[in-house]
């Protein structure tokens, strides 16, 4: 997936440059996705891929990422 990339497998990220999404708060990350949508929250690469999410998208890979639970 596009998260993978830099997210890294699963959520954990194996590169200190990128977080890892695994067990952050469901609400935290659908946050952060909608301020880099609105463009509230800056970084060019996630402005990129968030501006292609709808809301139902945002919430379900909030979802997603925060079920996997800390790595």
């Amino acid at each position: 997936s596009a998260c993978a990339a830099c997210h890294g497998v699963n959520g954990v990220s194996d590169n200190p440059a990128w977080p890892s999404l695994a067990g952050q708060h469901r609400d935290y990350l659908a946050a952060a996705l909608a301020a880099y949508r609105n463009g509230s929250r800056k970084n060019d690469a996630m402005a990129g891929i968030a501006k292609g999410l709808s809301d139902a998208d945002v919430q379900a890979l909030a979802g997603y990422y925060a079920s996997l639970g800390k790595r």
